[in-house]
């Protein structure tokens, strides 16, 4: 139960937390940020596939938990702070959704900015390995952030792994720039014995990314 609230909580803070309130005038043609996303009938069928819907006058992280400690400081929410610190507003400036498989879900946001790729990995340097803590006081929980190398090496993919208990589990980030968009995701182990396209990670991640990433290029 412990290992499930810790994970839960992590998640939460670079899901949640990566966006920004997205109020004012719009900084991207709808038509052309929609022709850039994937969509449902780009998966199989047996995947769910959700788009997010974000109350405009709303940041992506409210409502949320406060990120946890960490030592290094800043290593639980960095990589959200390096997104947020060049975020355009306004309705239309990002497309979100979700893709559930069994084994794996899978968060996908396609930008209408380019990522600073130099900062976010300088941020990963920086936390390669640190700890981070529910309350100060508390025995650390070992996590490491290590970039994997792929087929598409422009874009920065990172495994951070957390151990607790004896347990170890991983979690999947990828940014990558595409002309003057972006798309980052984020994707984790999800088990559901409901849905009858499995997952594998990172294979199956890599995989959504690359596609959309591809996309997004076709309609720049």
């Amino acid at each position: 139960m412990i290992r499930q609230a810790t994970s839960a909580a992590l998640l939460m803070t670079v899901v949640g937390g990566c966006g920004q309130a997205v109020t004012g005038t719009p900084t991207w043609p709808g038509a052309r940020l929609e022709r850039a996303v994937l969509t449902a009938a780009d998966f199989p069928p047996g995947v769910q596939f959700e788009r997010i819907e974000r109350d405009p006058g709303q940041g992506d992280g409210a409502g949320g938990p406060p990120p946890m400690l960490s030592t290094p400081e800043g290593c639980t929410d960095g990589m959200t702070r390096d997104i947020a610190a060049d975020a355009e507003r306004g309705p239309g400036s990002a497309a979100e959704y979700v893709v559930d498989y069994d084994g794996a879900r899978l968060v996908v946001t396609v930008l209408t900015w380019p990522l600073d790729l130099d900062r976010l990995a300088a941020t990963a340097e920086r936390c390669a390995t640190y700890e981070t803590f529910f309350a100060p006081g508390d025995p650390g929980i070992p996590m490491a952030t290590t970039r994997l190398d792929t087929p598409r090496p422009e874009a920065l993919v990172y495994e951070q792994t957390m151990k607790l208990a004896g347990t170890t589990s991983s979690v999947f980030f990828s940014f990558e720039n595409v002309g003057s968009m972006a798309v980052f995701g984020i994707a984790f182990p999800s088990p559901d014995p409901a849905l009858t396209v499995k997952a594998t990670l990172p294979q199956t991640f890599l995989e959504v990314v690359a596609a959309q990433a591809d996309r997004a290029a076709q309609a720049a």
